[in-house]
């Protein structure tokens, strides 16, 4: 029995396909080891996002071989599809796997070991050509189901790939491709099985979960994604359903209604965002303004008594100027997210931001990053608090002890951090309670580190 290894980099939509792939190599008979471990095989799910993703899928390949200069290394993903030609020069891979070629990764590793085992010695990273295809030019969903995922209580469930918005700091319509979705019932049956193995929470998520159900154009389909939200939320034992990060634009008072009326979905959005100024919105090519993203929140907030806003936001983005940064810092200021995910901009070859005039200097973009996160941290505290003494619906996930003391942790609808005090197992069960039971170990922390 070969033992197999899994290190996994990037996106939810990365973590979902390789719990898919170890799922097909433990029915094979493969033992799954950890990463640390000396393996037969490491399979490393690669991200290409930023620069900063390319080194570090480089880097665990490297580590795998040093763990087992004999072992098979499989670069697997996105690093694959988009710089094939560094990962066949690479030494330290043996076999390339790129998007839309997981499903197959069994077939394809025993294909590669059969030859090995022939020759001797096996030359071919991509099997002559078949373990990478021409991502841009497939319009085939790549069909993946999961029984059991790396949680225990939350299961991220992939309903969609590609992307065609072609921001111009992204390479992932590269790595990915164009939108592709899912069919309602496979989705379906997979949230039925998931039930049925005692998972009560799923997380809808895609590579542009915004354009889930079209075959083409940049247009949304509000109605194709709220018919798969209202087909989930039939499913028996199924009490929650999450989204992942959506596009500002199909945000519009008739989507806000309808996902509003099921009773499911958690009021806990995700809207991209990347930069509150209007002329670095431009120049990224997000396509709507920062007025328009207000009025999106504004629409949610009509709908949900304070709902969970959370973002991501880019800093030093080639061109901005203190001003334009400022703008941003006081559209952020304005919105009031509870949580914003603040990235330093990566200059990423193959992208037309990469070539901009005007790249901003690294010690720059690190005291921008610092100001936006502290202003995170307190608007973050503030929202968690404004939670203080209410009664919570909280969904257990695990046990840990805290200060010598045993808790169960778990997140609310709005996916706030909450802890129980109890040396009961409530993984996987859901309570509802006021603050004075159920503690936010996120609001003590932060309180800690302001004394």
């Amino acid at each position: 029995m070969k033992s197999v290894a899994f290190h996994n980099l990037g996106c939810k939509v990365n973590g979902y396909e390789m719990d898919f792939m170890q799922q097909t190599l433990e029915e094979r008979g493969y033992k799954i080891v950890s990463f640390e471990e000396r393996a037969d095989i490491y399979i490393i799910n690669t991200c290409t996002v930023t620069n900063i993703a390319d080194r570090k899928s480089r880097q665990m390949l490297h580590r795998a071989k040093k763990l087992n200069p004999d072992a098979v290394v499989v670069a697997v993903g996105c690093y694959v599809q988009v710089g094939n030609e560094d990962t066949l020069r690479d030494m330290s891979i043996d076999l390339a796997v790129g998007n839309n070629r997981k499903k197959d990764l069994v077939f394809i590793l025993e294909e590669y070991l059969k030859e090995r085992e022939i020759k001797g010695a096996f030359s071919d990273k991509t099997l002559y050509g078949k373990t990478i295809i021409d991502i841009g030019n497939t319009s085939e969903y790549e069909a993946m189901e999961l029984r059991h995922t790396a949680g225990h209580t939350r299961a991220f469930i992939k309903v969609q790939d590609g992307c065609n918005q072609f921001c111009s700091y992204c390479i992932i319509p590269y790595a990915r491709g164009r939108i592709r979705s899912r069919e309602i019932e496979d989705v379906v049956t997979e949230v039925k099985t998931l039930a049925g193995n005692g998972y009560h929470e799923v997380v809808l998520t895609g590579i542009h979960l915004s354009s889930y159900g079209l075959s083409g154009g940049n247009d949304f389909s509000q109605s194709r994604l709220l018919a798969l939200i209202k087909a989930v939320s039939q499913v028996s034992g199924i009490e929650r359903i999450r989204l992942g990060s959506l596009e500002p634009r199909i945000i519009t008072e008739q989507f806000v209604r309808e996902l509003a009326e099921c009773s499911k979905l958690c009021p806990h959005f995700h809207l991209s965002l990347q930069s509150g100024c209007d002329s670095v919105l431009k120049r990224m090519n997000r396509k709507y303004t920062a007025g328009e993203y207000y009025e999106k929140v504004c629409m949610l907030r009509n709908f949900y008594e304070n709902p969970a806003i959370t973002t991501d936001v880019i800093v030093g983005f080639p061109g901005e100027s203190e001003q334009e940064f400022c703008e941003t810092a006081d559209f952020l200021k304005k919105t009031g997210f509870y949580e914003m995910h603040i990235f330093k901009y990566s200059r990423r070859k193959g992208t037309p931001a990469a070539e901009m005039k005007e790249q901003i200097p690294e010690d720059v973009k690190g005291e921008r990053s610092a100001r936006l996160m502290e202003l995170e941290a307190f608007m973050s505290y503030k929202y968690r608090e404004s939670y203080l003494h209410k009664e919570m619906e909280v969904l257990f996930e695990e046990k840990k002890t805290i200060n010598g003391k045993s808790y169960q942790i778990g997140h609310t609808r709005e996916y706030i951090k909450a802890a129980c005090e109890t040396g009961e197992n409530l993984s996987g069960q859901i309570f509802n309670g006021v603050s004075e039971r159920f503690l936010q170990p996120d609001i003590l922390l932060f309180q800690e580190q302001m004394h």
